[in-house]
């Protein structure tokens, strides 16, 4: 059974960091594509950063671009995503997502396997 777990969410003060954290199990997913997503309360749920399988090619949203970073550790079977400079708009629940295509797609039917989400809050 294919596992997504997120960590590391919470509750920040503008300008802050936080770490996110998506560990696997159930599969390797040394050639899948990864990325990040989020939903605020009342939006779509919109792609945030992506990192390919292959030549570890990333993108990311416009918004977070410079302040973002997504990262992927396949020993270990998990993605980070490094949030700094964080703004009260980047209030969202968090979701990670995996799937075993290698090259990196920005849509939200893309991806085969998600996580249950981790709440990231960041005040004003």
């Amino acid at each position: 059974q294919v596992q997504l777990v997120e960590s590391g969410g919470g509750l920040v003060q503008a300008g802050g960091s936080l770490r996110l954290s998506c560990a696997a199990s159930g599969l390797s997913f040394t050639n899948y594509r990864l990325a990040w997503f989020r939903q605020a309360p009342g939006k779509e749920r919109e792609f945030v950063a992506g990192i390919e399988g292959s030549n570890l090619s990333t993108a990311y949203l416009d918004s977070v671009r410079g302040r973002f970073f997504i990262s992927r550790d396949n020993a270990k079977n998990t993605v980070y995503l490094q949030m700094n400079s964080l703004k009260p708009e980047d209030t969202a629940i968090y979701y990670c997502a995996a799937d075993p295509k290698t090259y990196f797609a920005l849509g939200y039917g893309d991806y085969l396997y998600w996580g249950q989400g981790t709440q990231v809050t960041v005040s004003s």
